[in-house]
């Protein structure tokens, strides 16, 4: 590693002020502190309350989306050989098909590797199209900024890729990302500044650009000409007694979904290891789920004869949809959430308050999670605000006294 660490110095003098590669210095910076630890040091009496940096933030986060990624693969694959495996299909078309046979592997939803090789086969194309095409965006603006290149993304491109259904077109991948990278942050001042989440920004973008390829039944299994409605679509539509779906697979994850969010195990795991690491806010995923569970079984106690959501109980509200994935990893975003501790039981039960009332008011839009995060990022500022003026004016009145 010494001989990297030499040539990257010896590059150092083209990138700085006066260098011929100057304009490009953001790219260097950003490949020298990926390796390295950075050199600089602050001198003379400072208070270090914590060495928590974006890089650490942003590599704790990417760990514990692992899980949820894992599962992704998994389901997706598991979704495909369950419906191949039913039909009886041997002629199955397509270059990821080509692969499994090559490598002799089954269309065998019991077959763990098969599962997981052909949902890998779906998700890291996806993957891939998200970072090169976020990454040019954020490269860009960096360097036509001079800002530093940090360690943002990493987290934004890893969240994308797990809100979107296996079968979305590459090209409305990378349309997506730009615009949740470019108007969701950049046009903000980048990472720090934005007030909205930017893959959420970014998936709500092509749900109502393109909603034929990120909603209805046809777009959750990756396999030509077969529908499958989600929990969400078979509940709006008939009850819950139209569910399909046992409860413990819905809190496993082997149901249709949006890649990564099918699964609550997965996304318990990562709030596990967010809360202990310090990273993720309880206060957030509490009072979202808190919120949630309350204003849903009152709902559900109400009913309805003509909303057939009204019967779904708040149990099942936890484990379907993105509820878990945009309770864990969306709603509690360190830039566009609440940042002050009392505003946090605010801002996550608002969340929890909209997602019940995007799913069971208005059945025709059933997964609510996803606008009720955006919503309440434009309202974290405000509660911020307030929550902090409230407490200058008791300090105001404990000094007068």
């Amino acid at each position: 590693m010494k001989v990297l660490r030499d040539f990257l110095d010896s590059q150092h003098p083209h990138f700085v002020n006066g260098g011929k590669l100057e304009k490009f210095y953001p790219i260097y910076e950003m490949i020298d502190t990926f390796i390295y630890t950075p050199a600089d040091r602050a001198e003379g009496s400072v208070h270090v309350r914590d060495a928590l940096d974006l890089k650490r933030l942003m590599s704790t986060v990417a760990i514990a989306l692992i899980p949820a990624i894992i599962m992704a693969m998994y389901n997706t694959g598991y979704q495909a050989n369950n419906v191949l495996a039913a039909a009886g299909t041997t002629a199955v078309e397509g270059w990821r098909a080509a692969i499994l046979m090559f490598l002799g592997l089954p269309f065998d939803p019991s077959n763990i590797i098969s599962n997981l090789l052909h949902g890998a086969l779906y998700f890291f194309p996806i993957f891939l199209v998200t970072q090169i095409a976020g990454g040019f965006w954020e490269v860009l603006f960096a360097t036509v900024r001079k800002h530093e290149i940090n360690e943002g993304f990493l987290v934004t491109g890893m969240l994308f890729p797990l809100t979107l259904p296996p079968t979305i077109p590459l090209w409305q991948v990378a349309v997506g990302i730009s615009f949740g990278v470019v108007v969701g942050k950049e046009v903000f001042g980048g990472t720090g500044k934005n007030f909205l989440n930017p893959a959420l920004t970014a998936r709500a973008f092509l749900f109502f650009a393109y909603p034929a390829e990120i909603s209805g039944d046809a777009v959750w299994t990756a396999v030509d000409g077969y529908t499958g409605a989600t929990i969400l679509g078979q509940a709006a539509a008939g009850g819950m007694e139209a569910v399909t779906y046992t409860f413990s697979q819905a809190f496993l994850g082997l149901v249709p979904g949006s890649m990564g969010e099918t699964s609550a195990l997965a996304c318990l795991l990562g709030a596990g290891y967010l809360i202990y690491t310090g990273i993720g806010s309880w206060r957030i995923m509490a009072s979202m789920t808190g919120a949630t569970i309350v204003f849903a079984a009152l709902l559900n106690m109400i009913g309805s004869d003509t909303n057939m959501m009204f019967e779904m109980s708040p149990l099942w509200h936890l484990v379907v949809g993105g509820f878990a994935f945009g309770c864990v990893f969306m709603a509690t975003d360190p830039v566009s959430a609440s940042m002050t501790q009392k505003g946090q039981y605010f801002y996550g039960a608002l969340i929890g308050l909209m997602v019940v009332l995007v799913r069971v008011i208005n059945p025709a839009f059933p997964e609510g999670t996803m606008l009720a995060i955006l919503f309440g990022n434009c309202f974290a500022p405000l509660i911020d605000y307030f929550v902090v003026d409230k407490n200058i004016k008791r300090r105001e009145l404990r000094n007068e006294q």
